[in-house]
């Protein structure tokens, strides 16, 4: 054989090789992703089964995500110092033994546990993903990989809802909310094995050293702030949870200054502060929590509507969703075409859009009131979504196009911690929005009044995004 032949075959098995990374990473993301929304579909059978009170049902979806976003951070940052492969395959198996835990809990108590140390799996894998992508494509393939990438998680996130729904509508084999979690783990298993055949042994040339103190200072921070926002609404808003959450800007300022002081020691810090003067990373992650918390409002309070408020089915719910889902699946995978063609002017595109449909969407509600119907809503729902699409993936390449490998870990951790706090935010903020209109009032003329009040924040927020992409792309980008 030639040596151009053998050339050609070893490109074509690194390049397969590749695509099988991406297979394997995309699943896991999938599967942690789908966790954030499949239990709540399933909280009012597992109450009535397990006689679950309201507070373990709040444990239950809240714990899950309270830990899953305080870990974000130090599991990237674990993925510089030991490998990325290596806590992708060990979050992957720990996700796939507590998911089975979870489908076996005899109770309530027991459920709880298992669903935490279920998202410390999903949270050791997650931010190892982005590092990956970074690592292993280039030019175009890692444009296509972070395209992948955005239509993952849109499909995780309405997958969420329609599959809980057939789940427990079907009740397989009498499992019943049982199959919401027994269905991750021969998922996760297939993740394990593909993933340990084909991800590559990343790690950083200089390997940093986990800083401690930090990782205190940043839990502490991240606790503060976004145990108030997933909890407030349960409990009420008492004074002490809003002391909590005040409390979190002094616990964040004591964090900058102690990183600050570890960098100019010559230290490794757990998220350097070096990453924020990289003008595209910082502006990336400004984006990312504005958008994010816009968009999150929608998907927490169109089920509440569609359900509670008009009585349709969680199923009925969950298919009104599809729209929205094709057209960020179609918005992901042109992403890197549009971008080809005009750079990352994709993004300011993609707000564009977005804001449209949510324009859109809020002129749907108030014209069609209590009698809005999914099929109403569809054309408006395809166009957020559409906007959607363009606008995540790019994001993300564009945020970690200049961070130095050695901080891939942290940086991507950091990224997906504000994408975290960007939907808890806009779930609070919106929600308290929607409640507080929404009174005693029980009635579907009521539940639509303050639904169409919630509304307003999506196009103000998107519109937000739009004005801050100059700041990412920054003037050389722009001349290229």
């Amino acid at each position: 054989m030639s040596a151009s032949h053998t050339s050609s075959a070893v490109a074509g098995r690194t390049t397969g090789r590749r695509w099988l990374v991406l297979v394997a990473v995309m699943t896991g993301t999938f599967l942690s992703m789908l966790n954030d929304f499949i239990v709540n579909v399933a909280t009012p059978a597992i109450r009535t089964d397990l006689s679950a009170t309201f507070a373990e049902i709040q444990l239950i979806i809240g714990g899950y995500v309270l830990v899953y976003g305080l870990l974000l951070v130090p599991a990237g940052r674990l993925g510089d110092i030991h490998g990325h492969r290596g806590l992708f395959l060990i979050g992957a198996a720990l996700f796939s033994v507590a998911s089975l835990a979870c489908g076996l809990a005899p109770n309530p108590p027991v459920l709880i546990v298992f669903r935490v140390v279920q998202a410390v799996g999903a949270a050791l894998l997650y931010p190892q993903v982005l590092s990956i992508l970074q690592l292993t494509f280039t030019g175009r393939q890692r444009a296509t990989a972070f395209a992948v990438y955005g239509a993952t998680i849109s499909l995780a996130s309405i997958a969420g809802q329609l599959i809980g729904g057939v789940l427990v509508e079907a009740d397989l084999f009498g499992l019943g909310w049982r199959a919401v979690f027994l269905i991750n783990v021969p998922v996760a298993l297939a993740t394990v094995a593909a993933a340990a055949v084909s991800l590559p042994r990343t790690r950083a040339a200089v390997r940093p050293r986990l800083d401690l103190p930090g990782l205190g200072l940043l839990t502490a921070t991240l606790a503060l702030l976004t145990f108030p926002l997933i909890q407030g609404r349960e409990f009420g808003w008492p004074l002490w949870l809003i002391a909590l959450l005040v409390l979190s800007a002094p616990a964040l300022a004591a964090f900058v200054a102690y990183e600050q002081r570890r960098t100019r020691q010559g230290r490794f810090a757990l998220v350097p502060p070096s990453l924020f003067r990289i003008r595209g990373f910082s502006a990336g992650n400004a984006i990312a929590l504005i958008f994010f918390a816009g968009n999150s409002g929608l998907f927490f309070l169109l089920p509440l509507q569609l359900q509670n408020g008009l009585g349709h089915s969680a199923l009925y719910a969950g298919l009104t969703f599809s729209p929205l889902a094709v057209a960020f699946g179609i918005g992901s995978v042109l992403a890197p075409r549009v971008q080809r063609r005009i750079g990352d002017h994709v993004l300011s595109l993609g707000y564009a859009v977005n804001v449209v449909g949510n324009i859109a969407l809020l002129v749907c509600v108030v014209v069609a009131g209590a009698d809005m119907t999914g099929w109403l809503l569809a054309p408006a729902l395809f166009v957020v979504g559409l906007g959607q699409g363009l606008g995540v993936s790019p994001l993300i390449g564009a945020a970690l196009r200049d961070v130095p490998e050695g901080d891939a870990g942290s940086a991507s951790g950091v990224i997906q911690t504000l994408m975290q706090i960007g939907v808890a935010f806009g779930v609070a903020v919106i929600g308290l929005v929607f409640f507080a209109v929404l009174g005693t009032a029980t009635d579907p003329v009521g539940y639509t009044t303050a639904f169409t009040w919630s509304l307003v924040a999506g196009p103000v927020l998107s519109l937000i995004s739009l004005l801050l992409v100059p700041a990412l792309i920054g003037k050389s980008h722009q001349s290229r």
